[in-house]
């Protein structure tokens, strides 16, 4: 512990000027041993400081670090844990306790006596001692005086004042009292010998200075003389220092005035430079040329070199109207001169250009009107690109006029629209009529059945007046009349079907393609125009919609209502997109209504038009979404969408209730049901619609709804028929089902597909099954009564032996079928099967084949059942399998 002691105190406090007076090996307590030592530690400079500080061995190993520090004075209390016995456990009452673990007991009582002392010498706040034995506190003073006066200064604090005055000596004073030891051979054995000895040479050296301190006087009067000396001269160069300071002072006082004058005369030409750049300023940014002021004033406005003029001009005017002033420049008389100039120019140069915008409208629109008449004949729509060419030369100036004018601005596009609303509405107006012409055919007979259908649309609405059908119940008829009858489906509309074909169809399709593709490039290059004429790309702009339009207008019961002009003008829209887009509906608020009427016409005609329009429409409906989603066709083709869905929705429901109101006859045979080759007529003409159309789900959903109807009432009208069995009904129109599905290979219809089949396969097994009871009933019912006995348990070689049953009986029954009347049945059975199959399906040789196969399953049935209930009876069939190919063939081959 004494060499740790001396580390710490070489290491850590010698630096620190401390000195170390206890020490105790220790570890916190209730935790993994990590040893540390508490020092209670004195500085070595007054006021004294007493500290605990805790020293912990650095992580490598090789030297003590200090890691935490304690006022002696911040302690409260030292508990010792017990008093009566050796414990090395202790606590330290601080702002905190620090429970501590000491090496040993004898460790911890020194720590705590030392820690006692210096608490009674320095501190005038008494710290508590709990738990600490008294007698150990009391024999303090005795252990004290028991020890060498030097270990009693380092352990409890010994004579502090001679500590205080110790000093060490330096490495010199050491080698200086080594010669001089070594130059007296006895001064260590005889000390005081040697002390007279240094007694005497410090007398002589004593004596010595005051010698020399006698000799130097005469030299100290010679230095008193040329110090008196020095002071005379010192006062000679102050006085010459006061008469040049005195100088300085009056050159000082001129060139302060000369810096006070140069200060005047920069501040005047800083002052005359920011004058001068106002002034250039204003005159550069406020001066009109006059050449622009001329093109304001009296610029040609219908030529592209006076546009131009009148474009720079504008601009310039703009530019010199929204310098931004400093203030103060408005109070300037010239600048308020210039500002009124200015309003004056843009007044009537707004003026001159709003009266010129209006009669380039008026005049646009009589030389497009005078046009109309080329576009009569065919199916076209004017273009308008000479006019939007002419117009987009205005472009800057209606953005001029927009930034500077709003009111004239507004006024110019609600004329425009104005204007453009009436010529499109006469356009496309006559558009369609060519149109409906076109769809119901250029005959005479087509014109006036146009009339007539046109007449039945409810104003231009769209909406049919009439019932969607006027067909009486169907009636299926026999089997050679069946091949005039048109599809059930095809017999939608007013017209009878024989006047509708594949031809009708494709040509309602490409005038109603031509018509969409004629609208299409119209909105949207009005709309471009519009957009880049009036400057509506910026968005989040405030603009009066220029709709306001005379109350008489509104009159027409055929528009929609709009708001009051006053409000309408008063409304305000949050985006230029809104404004663009009520310019369209004003402008084109014929199209949608024209459209619909379209489409009822056409749905009148034939109600599967609306499957061609539905695949047109949503084409283009996805076109236009996908080159401005917000647009106005986009909008407009969308709304008509829903409108062709709903008819295409009403078709699809009217063939439904068509199946259903479908009675038989009970005089003829059945068939192929008329709804049956109406839905392969509808799927073909569907398929070829549809394909790769955007529209396939709403096909598909319509598929689905359209074959469950058709199986529902297939079932329907077999078991409701009388004249044909009803698994023959069955048979044939799921064959024709299954056929039809699998040519077409329609996806989402797999499902009924298989269905058809099963249902096909099952129904023609069982009319077979069912036939073939006819030609050897009595064979037939004889061998049901074996398996009847065998099923109650008889035994099947025990079956001979019951009296209806024996082999007598047997041979009785086998008799009445020789091969003669079995070839009679058959072909009487192939008539009967003949008679109850239709011709169109030609289902007659497979349902043979069928029955052969069954009549020679049910042979070796018998066969097997007389092998195995008569064994060794040998009784055969009068008739071989060989003779009944034979007879099948024959049957076949003479009809």
């Amino acid at each position: 512990m004494t060499a740790i002691k001396h580390a710490l105190q070489r290491d850590i406090f010698t630096p620190n000027d401390e000195r170390l007076l206890g020490i105790v090996n220790v570890c916190k307590a209730g935790k993994k041993k990590k040893n540390c030592f508490l020092c209670a530690t004195v500085t070595t400079e007054r006021p004294v400081q007493v500290k605990v500080v805790k020293v912990k061995k650095s992580d490598k190993g090789d030297f003590y670090k200090r890691q935490l520090t304690w006022e002696l004075r911040d302690l409260t209390e030292v508990d010792a844990k017990d008093a009566s016995k050796e414990n090395p456990e202790f606590d330290l009452h601080f702002e905190k306790v620090y429970r501590w673990v000491a090496s040993s007991a004898a460790e911890k009582n020194s720590f705590i006596s030392c820690i006692w002392k210096l608490n009674q010498r320095y501190l005038r706040k008494k710290v508590e001692f709990v738990n600490v034995s008294s007698q150990l506190l009391e024999e303090l003073p005795k252990a004290e005086e028991s020890v060498p006066s030097g270990e009693s200064q380092n352990v409890a604090g010994g004579d502090e004042d001679a500590l205080d005055d110790y000093q060490e000596l330096s490495a010199r004073e050491e080698q200086d009292i080594e010669s001089m030891m070594e130059m007296c051979n006895y001064a260590i054995s005889n000390a005081e010998a040697f002390t007279e000895q240094l007694s005497r040479e410090l007398q002589v050296l004593d004596g010595a200075n005051i010698q020399s301190i006698m000799a130097s006087e005469k030299q100290v009067n010679i230095l008193m003389k040329l110090l008196d000396e020095a002071l005379g001269e010192v006062d000679t160069i102050e006085g010459k220092l006061s008469s040049y300071e005195e100088m300085l002072q009056s050159v000082k006082e001129q060139m302060d005035q000369i810096s006070q004058s140069n200060r005047l005369i920069q501040i005047s030409n800083t002052n005359n430079g920011k004058l001068l750049d106002e002034i250039q300023f204003l005159v550069h940014n406020m001066d009109l040329s006059k050449g622009h002021i001329r093109a304001l004033q009296d610029g040609d406005l219908s030529s592209p070199k006076g546009i131009e003029a009148c474009i720079n001009a504008a601009e310039a005017l703009l530019q010199c109207m929204n310098v931004a002033l400093l203030p103060g420049h408005d109070k300037l008389m010239a600048v308020k001169q210039q500002q009124h100039l200015f309003t004056e120019l843009r007044d009537t140069f707004a003026r001159r250009l709003t009266n010129h915008l209006n009669n380039v409208f008026v005049h646009q629109g009589y030389d497009q009107s005078s046009t109309l008449s080329q576009h009569t004949v065919e199916l076209t729509l004017p273009k308008h690109s000479p006019l939007h060419r002419d117009l987009l030369r205005y472009a800057k100036l209606m953005e001029w006029l927009k930034n500077t004018h709003r009111e004239k601005y507004e006024g110019l596009s609600r004329t425009y629209v104005d204007y453009m609303s009436r010529l499109y509405e006469r356009e496309i107006k006559d558009f369609f009529e060519i149109a409906k012409i076109k769809m119901a055919g250029t005959s005479k007979e087509a014109k006036g059945k146009f009339a007539h259908l046109h007449s039945g649309l409810h104003g231009s609405s769209g909406k049919l007046t009439g019932s969607t059908s006027s067909l009486n119940k169907l009636t299926v008829q026999g089997a050679n009349s069946r091949r005039s009858q048109s599809s059930s489906l095809l017999d939608m509309g007013n017209m009878s079907a024989s006047d509708l074909d594949v031809a009708d169809r494709t040509k309602f399709d490409k005038i109603f393609e031509q018509v969409l593709s004629e609208l299409e490039p119209l909105c949207l290059a009005e709309q471009d125009f519009v957009t880049k004429f009036f400057k509506l790309q910026q968005q989040h702009t405030t603009v009066s919609p220029p709709l306001a339009q005379p109350e008489a207008e509104e009159s027409d019961g055929s528009t929609p209502s709009r708001m009051p002009p006053q409000a309408e003008h008063r409304h305000s829209l949050s985006s230029d997109k809104d404004v663009v887009r009520l310019m369209m509906n004003k402008i084109f608020q014929s199209i949608e209504t024209e459209l619909n009427s379209l489409i009822a016409l056409g749905d009148k005609i034939d109600s599967f038009h609306s499957l061609y329009m539905l695949v047109k429409m949503s084409h283009h409906v996805w076109t236009a979404e996908n080159v401005d989603p917000a647009s106005y066709l986009s909008t407009t083709l969308g709304n008509v969408l829903v409108t062709v869905k709903r008819n295409f929705d009403k078709c699809i429901s009217g063939q439904i209730r068509q199946m259903e109101e479908v009675k038989i006859s009970k005089k003829s045979k059945v068939g192929i049901l008329p709804f049956v080759t109406g839905f392969e007529e509808f799927a073909e003409l569907a398929e070829t619609i549809f394909r790769n159309a955007e529209r396939r789900g709403d096909l598909d959903k319509a598929y689905v709804k359209l074959i469950r109807a058709v199986f529902m009432n297939v079932e329907k009208v077999a078991n409701e028929s009388q004249k044909t069995p009803r698994d023959v009904v069955m048979m044939e129109n799921f064959h024709h089902i299954f056929s039809t599905l699998s040519r077409l290979k329609i996806s989402c219809l797999e499902a009924e597909r298989r269905d058809a089949k099963y249902k096909y396969t099952d129904h023609l097994q069982s009319y077979v099954i069912n036939s073939l009871g006819q030609p050897l009933e009595k064979l037939n019912h004889f061998f049901e009564g074996v398996e009847a006995r065998v099923a109650q348990g008889v035994r099947e070689e025990e079956v001979s032996y019951q009296l209806a049953f024996n082999k007598q009986e047997l041979r009785k029954v086998i008799k009445e079928y020789p091969g003669k009347e079995v070839k009679k049945g058959l072909d009487n059975l192939y008539k009967k099967v003949d008679k109850h199959l239709c011709e169109e399906e030609s289902l007659l040789q497979v349902v043979w084949h069928s029955t052969q196969d069954e009549f020679i399953r049910q042979y070796k049935h018998f066969e097997d059942l007389i092998g195995r209930c008569y064994p060794g009876s040998g009784i055969t069939m009068e008739f071989t399998i060989q003779d009944m190919l034979e007879y099948f063939s024959s049957i076949a081959q003479s009809h």
